[in-house]
């Protein structure tokens, strides 16, 4: 019994959850590893401090406070009356390094004062197809060496002012011509364009030492699997990745368009190898999931395994960042 406790507060620690339902209080007594806010969860700056202090007295093990700040079109602050307004990692790119390395670092200083420690920033994707309906000024080019110059920028910053950040979205979602929110899109690429032009940037940051955390998106990449099926439940993929980096791996949103069509996607992408997934809610059915997963854990070893070894890299990731003690 003791055995299969820890197992279920070490499965909990691999979930990111938002405010949404009625568990979020419930799923941080069990060990919860992150919290996820979005807008509707941010409506002026003190009662925003105030609900991640709360939600701290709740948690078994600090959590990852996160939140998708990019600035541009993607920016979870909004709604804060007369707070300053980012601009998107393409346009502030063109307006060269000091500008980008100014706005990180005031993009830094605000969720530090709120309370926040996870971004899940920047975007290293490269925007290769003009019509990609959900990438577009959320890439700093079409280039993979100004990519990585614009990244390799914000994550020194965020790392000098103790934000841990994740980059996304892997193995690229700039050749997309529709939004994975909505459907599974699919990159028909060779391997050679892909490693050429798409994960370029994610591999030269990882080699720098810099990387922190690395978001797989939900695609159908043909060079890595011939059956249809998304990136994060791909071992193909994965174990790709696992050649060069054995950091945090996390998913995209589990509760997207995109996984519509895959039963048990979490505990399938478990398997294939990613350490934490996000899901935009704590409604019943997510912490559905998130039991199920851990009473077919007891009886399975393979589990078991996977659900260890993701620990074991979160809690490091914790540690450098003093979140819990070495």
């Amino acid at each position: 019994m003791i055995i299969c406790m820890e197992i279920v507060q070490k499965l909990y620690q691999m979930f990111i959850l938002g405010c949404k339902g009625n568990n979020l209080e419930y799923a941080l007594n069990k060990g919860l590893g992150g919290v996820i806010f979005f807008k509707d969860d941010i409506l002026s700056k003190d009662d925003f401090k105030n609900l991640i202090k709360r939600l701290s007295c709740h948690a078994k093990i600090m959590p990852f406070f996160s939140i998708d700040q990019e600035g541009g079109r993607v920016e979870r602050t909004e709604n804060i009356w007369g707070k300053k307004k980012y601009i998107s990692a393409k346009f502030a790119y063109e307006k060269g390094i000091d500008f980008l390395e100014s706005q990180t670092q005031q993009i830094s200083e605000e969720l530090r004062d709120y309370g926040i420690n996870l971004n899940f920033a920047p975007c290293c994707d490269v925007n290769t197809n003009p019509k990609n309906p959900i990438i577009g000024e959320r890439a700093f080019s079409d280039n993979p060496n100004d990519v990585i110059l614009g990244a390799k920028t914000v994550i020194r910053n965020y790392k000098k002012n103790g934000i841990i950040s994740c980059i996304k979205h892997f193995p690229g979602h700039g050749d997309a011509d529709c939004d994975s929110h909505l459907t599974l899109p699919t990159i028909n690429l060779s391997l050679d364009d892909m490693e050429k032009y798409h994960i370029k940037p994610f591999k030269s940051l990882i080699e720098l030492g810099i990387v922190d955390m690395v978001m797989v998106a939900h695609l159908n990449c043909k060079c890595f699997d011939d059956d249809v099926i998304p990136s994060t439940l791909s071992k193909n993929v994965i174990n790709y990745l696992r050649k060069f980096y054995d950091g945090v791996i996390c998913s995209d949103d589990m509760v997207m368009g995109a996984l519509d069509n895959y039963e048990n996607a979490c505990e399938r992408s478990i398997i294939a190898g990613v350490d934490m997934f996000i899901y935009r809610n704590s409604e019943d059915k997510t912490i559905e999931v998130i039991e199920n997963i851990a009473e077919k854990a007891k009886s399975s070893k393979l589990l078991q395994e996977r659900i260890e070894a993701a620990y074991e890299r979160i809690m490091n990731l914790k540690k450098n960042y003093s979140l819990i003690n070495s």
